[in-house]
């Protein structure tokens, strides 16, 4: 099967998308909604000692990156949002049955 060309609406979609600046921190993320550290290593998919260290201060302080502060935003972003999200577009977007 041949991938499908992208139209010019598409493309701006993903230079819109490459651009944003889309980020939140998890001090900010633990603030605003009442989460452990473990939900935060699950929605970043990292383990529970790295997202220990984005809380310490020190020498044992570690800094999250882009792609953590993009999970962090994108969930607050669903969690504010999530009663107005259609169904079928949250199914479309995590099927609750994925075929492997």
């Amino acid at each position: 099967m041949k991938p499908r060309p992208l139209t010019p609406r598409e493309q701006l979609l993903i230079d819109w998308y490459s651009y944003c600046q889309l980020g939140m921190t998890p001090q900010t993320f633990y603030a605003k909604w009442q989460v452990s550290q473990e939900d935060i290593a699950a929605i970043c998919s990292r383990s529970v000692s790295t997202v220990h260290r984005w809380f310490r201060k020190g020498r044992s302080y570690r800094r999250p990156n882009a792609v953590d502060l993009r999970h962090l935003a994108l969930m607050d972003f669903l969690l504010d949002n999530f009663d107005q999200i259609p169904e079928n577009l949250r199914e479309a977007l995590c099927p609750i049955d994925q075929e492997d």
